[in-house]
């Protein structure tokens, strides 16, 4: 199996986790006391929190040195505008896609949801507005933001950093730019060590989740499901390679063959973060794009750029308008675009992130907290097949944004 290429070992994997947990699932087996069940599971945890141990580090090392390496003051300008533009742009397309969507197939009309197993919104912190998502972008300690995971305060800190050695002049720039990028290639190379043992921990992750979800549901808001999986599937297959094929004009399918492994992984992980280090892997030695724009606009992707969230939070809110009957407005659907498009900016790199962030949504329509949660429970219970689908999504945008940017820069791409 070794000689196969990665994305064909996660792939064999994602089958066998599938069989075996499905044998787990209908053979009555007691979970919490099988050595074996236990043992599986723990492959696929061992995977995750190898993948979110160099995070911190990948993200800050990647883009000092990408920052520090591109020198001028004005390309890192350019580059930011570039990469802000774009992942705007796309944020849109997905949640009107979304929204139009939701809007014809109407999924909330006629459905029947349980009056328990509420989620229990009170335990939630939510950013309240653009200004506050702002302010949490300037650190007041960068360690303390590494530590908690604070990737918007670590991507302001760093890229600051990166900045302000590109100022600096003689041995200090030199030996802080070769510092920064010795520690760079050190942690590149943990990452390919890890990422090695993917297969394996996605057989653990796709076990435990056949295993644990239950299918009574699935049938009661299936039509919901494919409202959410078509428009997932339309800004992956036609919107995105679309725009890439505007601003490229290479074959899409070039690129989806280059980011294979990455999008296995992150279908598997359900974390664009986790999946971060396989994403950036590919991007720089399958796609070409260089160290210095990858190393820009991959983490800052992994952070602020979640085009099937944003899809899914405004599909999300308007199909829970509709189980409750509430009929919303146009200025109420364009608040939901707007406050979508931010909240899928502050959304966490997890699983789940975007069922979390959700709630931000429905609050600024004006929907209370209790009259959702059951919803949102029941939508948390069918939530796992939508959300390693929509992590795909969110990585594949990251990575055409990459690579659309590279080649505005005029970088070769994928030997050419």
């Amino acid at each position: 199996m070794t000689s196969l290429k990665l994305h064909w070992q996660i792939l064999i994997a994602m089958a066998i986790g599938i069989v075996i947990g499905g044998l787990f699932q209908y053979s009555g087996t007691d979970l919490s006391e099988s050595n074996t069940y236990a043992f599986i599971t723990a492959l696929g945890t061992i995977f995750v929190r190898l993948l979110k141990m160099i995070i911190v580090p990948l993200i800050f090392t990647s883009i000092i040195t990408g920052v520090s390496g591109i020198g001028d003051g004005a390309k890192l300008g350019r580059l930011g505008v570039k990469t802000l533009l774009y992942y705007i742009t796309t944020s849109l397309f997905a949640i009107v896609i979304g929204l139009t969507l939701t809007n014809l197939i109407q999924p909330g009309i006629g459905v029947n949801l349980p009056t328990a197993d509420s989620f229990d919104a009170s335990k939630l912190n939510t950013p309240g507005s653009p200004a506050e998502i702002l302010i949490r972008m300037i650190p007041l300690n960068p360690i303390s933001a590494a530590a908690k995971g604070d990737m918007l305060g670590l991507i302001f800190f760093a890229i600051f950093l990166g900045a302000a050695i590109t100022q600096l002049k003689g041995e200090h720039k030199s030996q802080l730019t070769s510092f920064f990028d010795s520690l760079f290639q050190a942690i590149m190379r943990m990452t390919e060590i890890i990422i090695k043992l993917a297969p394996i921990g996605v057989l653990g992750l796709i076990t435990k989740t056949v295993a644990t979800s239950g299918f009574e549901m699935f049938a009661a808001v299936g039509i919901y499901m494919l409202t959410i999986a078509t428009g997932l599937s339309i800004h992956i297959l036609v919107v995105l390679p679309l725009i890439f094929f505007l601003l490229t004009r290479v074959n899409p399918i070039i690129h989806f063959k280059a980011m294979a492994s990455a999008m296995a992984t992150a279908f598997s992980t359900s974390s664009s973060s986790a999946t971060l280090p396989v994403t950036m892997r590919c991007v720089r030695e399958n796609a070409g794009v260089s160290n210095e724009t990858s190393s820009f606009v991959l983490p800052m992707g992994a952070t602020v750029n979640m085009d099937g969230t944003a899809l899914y939070e405004c599909a999300g809110v308007i199909f829970i308008s509709q189980v409750l009957g509430v009929d919303l407005t146009m200025t109420q659907q364009f608040t939901i675009v707007i406050t979508a498009l931010l909240a899928s900016i502050g959304a966490a790199g997890i699983p789940s992130a975007g069922l979390v962030m959700i709630f931000i949504v429905t609050q600024a329509v004006g929907f209370d907290d209790a009259d959702v949660a059951i919803i949102i429970g029941t939508m948390l219970a069918v939530d796992r097949p939508l959300d390693m689908f929509r992590t795909m999504v969110n990585i594949t945008s990251d990575s055409i944004g990459a690579a659309v940017i590279a080649h505005s820069e005029g970088e070769k791409l994928y030997n050419s």
